[in-house]
């Protein structure tokens, strides 16, 4: 009898871990997809001004020339 109680306590004992480590990895993931949002917003941002820059490089107060640089 003792055996089984120690093999019930062994398997509460496992179960409680993989309850805590279920925990954690669920809580990274949503830290994660959180990120990706905001990463995924800042790309999109990005992309934005640059579609934005190419259509008008005047209005960013950039001068664009095709010399070639002194080096070549």
């Amino acid at each position: 009898m003792a055996d089984i109680d120690n093999q019930l306590i062994d398997l509460q004992t496992r179960i409680a871990y993989q309850e805590d480590l279920l925990a954690d990895l669920n809580n990274i993931v949503i830290k994660q997809d959180a990120e990706i949002l905001t990463l995924k917003q800042q790309v999109r941002q990005l992309a934005k001004k640059m579609e934005d820059f190419l259509a008008n490089p005047e209005s960013a107060g950039v001068e664009i020339t095709l010399e070639k640089p002194p080096h070549y």
